[in-house]
């Protein structure tokens, strides 16, 4: 019996009708749910599957449900990385008319892990260095995009594998804020509370005996915000250039690209000594993203299209191919399209495509410095499947589920 509720939803989807509304979230049966990792939360969420879709619900109050999903719809729009807001589902009650929370739906983000899975076993130092780049990437990006987190954490971010690196995404925006830009004092206050939760965080970990011996708890919360202070002056401070000095202001964009953001335009303005204070304007994180996306329609992470770019001018010089789209349209049916199709099907689970070949690439180089010549993809891409990628744990089995495709 379908039970009156009120949906706001992007998703129209009938199947969120006959789920049981009437019942807490924290009592729904088995056969709705899905068993997935997640990170510290004062609500209850659960993961559900709706078709070929996995969802976090999670129960709160209607007010701040609605806030949330409008916030997260608007970070979508100036797509920010964090999760997919779908839907909020009010007005229910139980069946003796007791009212129950609301509940914000969120989509899951296919291959992301919260910190809790990445640390289910000890984690070596670098490991957490990456992981702390990407907290304090994302950090600086949602503060140039003028977002005000107010509850910064470990537990409050999805980390997906970027070759060799991490991406960090926002999962958890209820206490956030969206403005034209911030002031210190905001970005300062965000700081703040990200070093307090960090270090709860750490010493949560270290009490179960998952942070390796040589990581102190106090060192990774101070670690984070001086990545982020570090992040932040490269991106934003004036820097001094003599007039003459042209190639200064492109080796600055330059050095801006290669950290993955977009310059806008640059503010130059004449100094009392005959030099030029340059300011670049800062638009946006995603440059190579961009860039991939335009050339081969494919939708990588930053170091993921980093690699596969790299790998697509070479392929460009190679071929004496002028033309950068027809290049790239080459590249994407001859180079990555029958590294992909190599895979077998039972090994596909365990990486998406853009990681898989950028660990390919990885493994061809170090392959040809082992050999001391160029020992060419067919060969690397064997070598790859047979001793590598085999021996990867599934993403379904650390994830304890198999998740559907998203694509």
């Amino acid at each position: 019996m379908l039970v009156p509720v009120r949906i706001t939803s992007a998703l129209v989807d009938p199947a969120l009708l006959d789920l049981p509304w009437s019942t807490p979230l924290e009592e729904w049966p088995a056969q709705h749910l899905v068993a997935l990792p997640q990170g510290i939360s004062r609500h209850i969420v659960r993961f559900v599957r709706l078709g070929d879709y996995v969802y976090a619900f999670k129960e709160t109050r209607e007010r701040i449900a609605e806030r949330e999903y409008d916030l997260l719809r608007a970070l979508e729009r100036i797509d920010f990385p964090s999760v997919e807001a779908v839907a909020v589902v009010a007005d229910r009650q139980t069946e003796d008319g007791e009212p129950l929370e609301s509940v914000l739906i969120t989509r899951h983000l296919q291959f992301s892990l919260p910190y809790r899975a990445l640390f289910s076993h000890t984690l070596r130092p670098e490991t957490m260095s990456r992981l702390l780049d990407a907290l304090a990437a994302l950090i600086v990006r949602m503060h140039l995009t003028g977002f005000f987190w107010g509850d910064c954490s470990l537990s409050n971010t999805l980390f997906r594998r970027d070759a060799g690196a991490f991406a960090a995404y926002l999962v958890d925006a209820e206490t956030g804020a969206l403005h034209n830009s911030l002031s210190n004092g905001q970005r300062g206050e965000d700081l703040e509370i990200a070093r307090v939760n960090i270090f709860g965080e750490a010493l949560d970990l270290q009490a179960a005996g998952l942070l390796h011996e040589s990581i102190d708890p106090e060192v990774v919360c101070e670690e984070v915000v001086q990545r982020y202070e570090r992040l932040w002056h490269e991106i934003t401070y004036e820097q001094a250039i003599e007039r003459e000095a042209r190639r200064d202001i492109e080796g600055r964009i330059r050095r801006l690209n290669e950290l993955g953001f977009d310059v806008a335009e640059v503010a130059m303005s004449g100094g009392e000594d005959g030099r030029f204070l340059v300011r670049p304007k800062v638009v946006d994180a995603g440059y190579h993203t961009r860039r991939l996306l335009r050339l081969t329609g494919l939708d990588a992470e930053e170091n993921q299209a980093r690699k596969l770019l790299n790998d697509l001018d070479a392929y460009r010089a190679e071929s004496d191919l002028i033309d950068e789209q027809q290049a790239a349209h080459r590249w994407l049916t001859e180079v990555f399209e029958p590294v992909v199709r190599a895979v077998p099907a039972h090994l596909r689970r365990k990486l998406e495509p853009q990681e898989l070949f950028a660990q390919i690439i990885e493994h061809k180089w170090l392959l040809s410095e082992q050999a001391g010549r160029d020992v060419g993809m067919r060969h690397a891409v064997q070598s790859y499947l047979t001793d590598v990628l085999v021996h990867r744990p599934d993403e379904q089995a650390i994830l304890g589920v198999e998740v559907p495709s998203l694509s």
